[in-house]
């Protein structure tokens, strides 16, 4: 067993966080590069989701000896019942906008999973305050 490095992690929530402040500030200042600020946020939550779900599957595996199939079914109920996460609607939220923006693209899905970034981003880091606890 490895050491857990929450580091990219932490990386990935700070990349969404910034690509949103980047979000405002084109609002705000330079209207034309509006679409490609919000782009960048769907790409930047992308990566998070995926570095999340990697992240807590190896923590139940890891740390609570979970079997491989039942960690990766069921990383977000069982990681509630850890309290690791805190609202396994939300995070089962993220997962379907995740799963929508691989698909395909098309403006009306990247303006709904847009929407849900900021909830995301209040998610990740309460994950992040939580992880620590529950690295071997």
């Amino acid at each position: 067993m490895s050491e857990i490095s929450l580091e990219a992690l932490h990386l990935a929530v700070k990349s969404v966080e910034d690509g949103l402040s980047d979000y405002t500030y084109a609002q705000e200042n330079v209207p034309r590069l509006v679409l490609i600020a919000r782009d960048g946020v769907i790409q930047r939550f992308e990566v998070t989701m995926d570095l999340t779900r990697q992240l807590v599957i190896r923590i139940l595996k890891e740390t609570y000896a979970m079997g491989e199939a039942t960690a990766k079914r069921g990383w977000i109920r069982e990681s509630a019942q850890l309290g690791i996460i805190v609202d396994v609607d939300a995070w089962f939220g993220f997962l379907s906008a995740r799963d929508r923006t691989s698909h395909t693209y098309d403006s009306v899905i990247a303006d709904e999973v847009f929407s849900q970034t900021p909830d995301f981003l209040i998610h990740a880091k309460n994950l992040l305050e939580n992880l620590p606890n529950h690295v071997a």
